[in-house]
């Protein structure tokens, strides 16, 4: 299963919602259903508009954990 660790990240980096949104033109409702894992899929354009406003690697945002069911 893959998490997405973008709350965490935005954490680190002391950015908001709303900052993230106005700075990549990502809305911040898509931003929302990102951060509260609601979603299936997930751009390489959102990817690299993500990775590059908050300094960091897909690495940083997404991490993989083995399902053992």
């Amino acid at each position: 299963m893959i998490v997405i660790r973008l709350d965490r990240v935005m954490a680190d980096r002391k950015m908001s919602l709303k900052d993230l949104s106005q700075k990549t033109g990502i809305s911040e409702v898509n931003l929302s259903k990102l951060k509260n894992e609601r979603v299936k899929a997930i751009r390489f354009s959102t990817l690299n508009a993500i990775c590059r406003e908050l300094k960091c690697q897909p690495r940083d945002l997404l991490e993989f954990i083995y399902d053992l069911e």
